[in-house]
């Protein structure tokens, strides 16, 4: 991933650098802080210093999860100029947006206090920036979901329309597992109580989640009545920050909020030069 973000930004040549820096350079830079939130990237901007110039230092100042405040530092590094100039802006880039959602995700989590329901992300993740989006979520306190189509079996509603009903697509992904002999977990998804019930009725020992799409707190509370301990649970669909506790006090075990990362905003960071 680094390799490719690179490759974009630089192409040719950084010709803004290469016109005027000499080529075996060394220097110092720190990274600003200038908006309170959650730090996330600090170990990511590391291991980008590192694949670019093996021989820079970096000095961490805070951590991935602390608490940061406008003025502070989060650490300083020593490497070719050549490489802070040509490595700062993906940086940046990275640790922003992941600071982002690691601030909001501490927001959501925060709500969640005192309660035994857990916070998970989805996949409405930006194309090829995944891993850090999700990285981000956990430095923030949050729970990882399926990573991607591949290590979950998701049922949602069009896999069950397609396949003709709950009954079918739990059954036919049950055998696929089993002639694959593979071990992934079964998630469906459910959009009523009828569905909850069918679900019960043919997905024992087959499914271990049963997804509550769009259920209000109060019908999230009859859905648990009739699952009891049988499957675990996971609420999504229009949780926010504003109902989010509404959702917990039902005794849910996840709640899904696809808006950690669509909805997270950047923070104001900035890499400036150290002049001796």
């Amino acid at each position: 991933m680094i390799d490719e973000a690179l490759t974009e930004d630089i192409g040719e040549g950084d010709h803004s650098t290469l016109s005027c820096i000499p080529e075996n350079a060394r220097g110092k830079a720190v990274l600003k802080i200038k908006q309170d939130g959650i730090l996330a990237g600090v170990e990511v901007a590391e291991k980008i210093f590192a694949y670019k110039d093996s021989r820079s230092i970096f000095s961490l100042l805070k951590k991935d999860g602390e608490a940061m405040k406008a003025g502070e530092m989060a650490f300083e590094v020593e490497a070719s100029i050549h490489s802070i100039l040509q490595c700062e802006r993906l940086v940046l880039n990275c640790m922003q947006r992941m600071s982002g959602i690691a601030t909001l995700t501490r927001l959501y989590v925060d709500r969640l206090y005192g309660y035994k329901t857990k916070l998970l992300d989805t996949r409405k993740t930006t194309p090829n920036f995944r891993l850090l989006e999700k990285e981000a979520v956990k430095i923030g306190g949050g729970v990882n979901h399926r990573f991607g189509l591949h290590d979950m079996i998701m049922l949602k509603d069009n896999h069950i329309a397609y396949c003709g009903g709950i009954e079918n697509a739990i059954n036919e992904a049950s055998k696929y597992l089993q002639k694959k002999n593979m071990d992934l977990k079964i998630e469906i998804e459910t959009r009523n109580l009828e569905d909850v019930q069918n679900v019960i009725a043919v997905g024992k020992g087959k499914v271990l989640r049963i997804m509550l799409d769009n259920f209000t707190p109060e019908k999230v509370t009859e859905a648990l009545k009739l699952i009891g301990e049988d499957f675990e649970t996971e609420a999504s669909g229009g949780i926010n920050l504003d109902n989010i506790a509404d959702y917990a006090e039902t005794g849910v075990d996840y709640v899904s909020v696809g808006a950690l990362i669509h909805q997270a905003k950047s923070l104001d960071l900035s890499l400036k030069a150290v002049i001796i």
